[in-house]
């Protein structure tokens, strides 16, 4: 698959990530904002794991310096 996620993006991709779950799982646990936390939090390990993001490809934006 193509990459388009650097490496700066994805430590940010995860820190945000860390943020997101931490918020969702205790802060409001069980809420709905919660529940989408951890939905957005999921999605950006996902990409920061891969290094591909949808978004990106659609905007045409590559962060990544090597192809």
């Amino acid at each position: 698959m193509f990459r388009n996620v650097g490496s700066i993006d994805r430590i940010i991709r995860f820190l945000l990530a860390a943020i997101l779950l931490y918020r969702g799982l205790s802060v409001y646990q069980g809420t709905t904002l919660g529940i989408g936390f951890d939905i957005a939090a999921t999605l950006l390990i996902l990409s920061a794991a891969i290094g591909f993001c949808g978004i990106y490809r659609l905007l045409g934006i590559n962060t990544c310096k090597s192809q």
